[in-house]
């Protein structure tokens, strides 16, 4: 079992995700195998690792897109604590709309193609109850602004969005109702260098201001540095190195992080 200890300075003892032994086969071959660790309040943890380490598997097994073979997934809940893998679907379904939020690789699988900037924004508030026409386009435009869209762009629909601008969308879609514990699968990935450079700094900043808590699956170790508080290394379904993000970047024990970092530092 690879069991990540709490190493992260938070002001709440109790931590608002609690992994356990998750597994996750597909026939012969592991996605992710006995793993378990925590995240706490405000804490930002990153998983790294080539393509078919795991880190994608575990991923959609945390946000309730794929089942795990076995393990826990344990969440605090307004109502307390609960095992998201034994929630019904409706239920989790629920989650992903209030407290959990996930930003995908491309952007276009976490927007509505067909609905304006602006509504996609809303459509958000309104998973939470709101109901207010005016105070909703409010919002939303004042979540334009600070993901670097122009207001005037309010009802455009994404398909007329770079890229790049189409990313920061979902991340306002996302962040609007300030979710309690975020998902980001890739959030730069496929990006020219210069967009992700604009995008990662926003990230920071709205990780900084908001006090998120977060899980950023990535192969881009400039990412985690930059983001991350901690950091989970994967091959082959395992993690085989864990600990805080500069600690493993600078000084790292496993002879794989040593080729991931020495591979980058070769650029």
């Amino acid at each position: 079992m690879t069991d990540l200890s709490h190493t992260f300075s938070a002001a709440a003892d109790k931590p608002l995700l609690q992994v356990k032994n998750l597994t996750k086969s597909y026939g012969a071959r592991i996605g992710c195998a006995d793993i378990s660790f925590d995240v706490y309040p405000g804490e930002v943890l990153g998983i790294v690792g080539e393509s078919g380490s795991g880190k994608s598997t575990l991923l959609s097994c945390l946000a309730g897109h794929m089942r795990p073979d076995q393990g826990e997934v344990i969440f605090e809940t307004a109502n307390g604590a609960r095992d998201t893998v034994q929630m019904g679907e409706a239920e989790r379904r629920r989650l992903a709309r209030t407290d959990w939020a996930y930003v995908h690789q491309n952007p276009r699988d976490g927007l509505r193609m067909g609905v304006s900037a602006g509504g996609n924004v809303g459509e958000r508030l309104m998973a939470i109850g709101a109901r207010h026409y005016g105070g909703i386009r409010d919002k939303a435009i004042d979540w334009l602004g600070r993901v670097e869209i122009d207001a005037g762009r309010v009802d455009d629909r994404p398909s007329a969005f770079s890229g790049g601008m189409q990313q920061r969308l979902q991340i306002a879609r996302n962040l609007v109702t300030a979710p309690r514990l975020v998902f980001m699968d890739e959030p730069t990935g496929g990006l020219d260098v210069s967009v992700q450079a604009r995008l990662l700094d926003l990230l920071r900043g709205l990780v900084r201001e908001m006090g998120l808590s977060a899980i950023i699956v990535t192969h881009d170790l400039a990412v985690v540095r930059l983001l991350a508080d901690r950091l989970m290394v994967m091959k082959g379904g395992h993690v085989v190195e864990a600990g805080l993000t500069d600690q493993v970047l600078d000084d790292p024990q496993h002879e794989y992080t040593q080729l991931l970092v020495s591979s980058v530092l070769q650029v």
